[in-house]
């Protein structure tokens, strides 16, 4: 690259304003401005830096923090070469211009720029993600936040039942169940409960399908001796727990339908397009990765969500990092290991919730394909549980950044047998 025909563009983006600064391959500065965040400030962005440095945004390289958001897309669309570095990277770089650490939007879009001049190995290139892995990624997110703000309506719900009628919580672990709502609404008391007909019970078991109680069985459990309470505290129990109630059925109905839009585009991402003649009898990485083990409905939205890029660029080691697998490089002696061999997770990442569900071999396997593009790989069933995918690149190219699994202590076992 001749760094004479390139430009170096630094972004300090914030909330509302957004410091630009554009250098020559040199380090000369060019021009600095803001820009309002808007449609209308991030197109007049995008032609100041063409009508600036009078070359095609394939020329110009741009350096931001942020690695996502309507200015990456911006940017991205109109062509331009977009680099995002690590907040603590960037605070290693700014000590270049000033020893006390200060932080200024001015600065901070000059640091970046340069950094991004001198040391454009320390940058991540960004790409656009295919419409379906974009709408996969939110429709994870969004199942991940409703299943947080579902367990937090159940501990309520269970804080307000040990209250006054702690019986029914002998009846389900899972206090969010439809049927579990329904008996609660059809029985809210224990003074209810000593009248009720094993009839109306078993007409709510058998609506909900639930065959490991029996009306009988859970009538006798709704009829134990209650607690005392104050005067008061079972109408006010009861009132709380009827607002729970309905903001659960609504949670509840999210979900599902959250679940449905998973599974729906996990399937598209599965299914060979036709952009993609010749590739019909060829397996696309979704596919691959919903036939291995462990890969239910939330893993596989997971991987393919929040591990695209990684499995685009085949980065074993990124994907092993996002999983909160990677051991600690510093003390590689000390790594723990699993009997199969397989790291122990060290730490949290993007997917460490996926990590725990996957060995890492699964992990391992998905590594040679890719979530954007049939690709020849098909499954096999090898002896070895670390190739347990076949792959029509080389092995040495497909697992060259595969780390060595052996566990320290059976290293140490062979090498004191000679």
């Amino acid at each position: 690259m001749n760094e004479l025909k390139c430009w170096f563009v630094g972004v300090d983006w914030a909330s509302e304003n957004h410091r630009v600064r554009i250098a020559d391959g040199c380090g000369k500065r060019l021009g600095e401005r803001d820009f309002a965040h808007g449609g209308a400030g991030l197109a007049e962005m995008a032609a100041w830096l063409t009508s600036v440095t009078g070359a095609e945004p394939s020329a110009i390289y741009i350096a931001i923090e942020i690695p996502h958001g309507p200015i990456v897309e911006t940017l991205l669309e109109r062509g331009f070469n977009v680099y995002s570095i690590n907040p603590k990277q960037l605070d290693r770089f700014r000590d270049r211009f000033s020893p006390a650490g200060a932080n200024d939007d001015s600065r901070d879009a000059e640091v970046l720029s340069d950094a991004l001049r001198t040391d454009m190995r320390a940058f991540r290139r960004l790409a656009l993600a295919e419409p379906l892995v974009v709408e996969l990624r939110e429709w994870s997110r969004m199942t991940d936040d409703l299943n947080g703000e579902r367990n937090r309506l159940c501990n309520r719900l269970r804080e307000q039942l040990w209250r006054y009628f702690p019986a029914m919580l002998e009846l389900e672990q899972d206090l969010g169940a439809e049927w579990f709502l329904d008996l609660w609404e059809l029985v809210p008391t224990p003074d209810k409960a000593m009248r009720i007909r094993d009839t109306s019970i078993a007409r709510i078991l058998k609506s909900r399908r639930i065959r490991r109680l029996t009306a009988a069985e859970v009538s006798a459990v709704l009829r134990k001796p209650p607690v005392t309470v104050a005067p008061g505290t079972i109408e006010a129990a009861s009132a709380h727990i009827r607002v729970l109630t309905e903001r659960l059925r609504v949670v509840n109905r999210q979900l599902k339908d959250a679940h449905r839009q998973l599974d729906r585009l996990c399937g598209l991402l599965a299914e060979p397009t036709e952009s993609e003649p010749g590739q019909a009898n060829e397996q696309r990485d979704a596919a691959i990765l919903a036939s291995l083990p462990g890969n239910g409905r939330i893993v596989l939205a997971t991987l393919l969500a929040e591990g695209w890029e990684a499995l685009r660029r085949r980065d074993y080691h990124a994907l092993r990092t996002l999983c909160g697998t990677a051991p600690a490089p510093s003390v590689p002696e000390r790594a723990a290991s699993s009997r199969d061999g397989s790291p122990v997770i060290r730490g949290s990442g993007t997917l460490s919730t996926t990590g725990h569900a996957l060995p890492c071999s699964t992990i391992r396997a998905a590594a040679p394909s890719t979530p954007l593009c049939a690709s020849a790989v098909t499954a096999t069933h090898a002896p070895s549980a670390r190739s347990a995918i076949g792959c029509s690149m080389s092995p040495a190219r497909c697992f060259a950044t595969a780390p060595n699994l052996t566990p320290h202590w059976k290293a140490k076992k062979m090498l004191a047998k000679g």
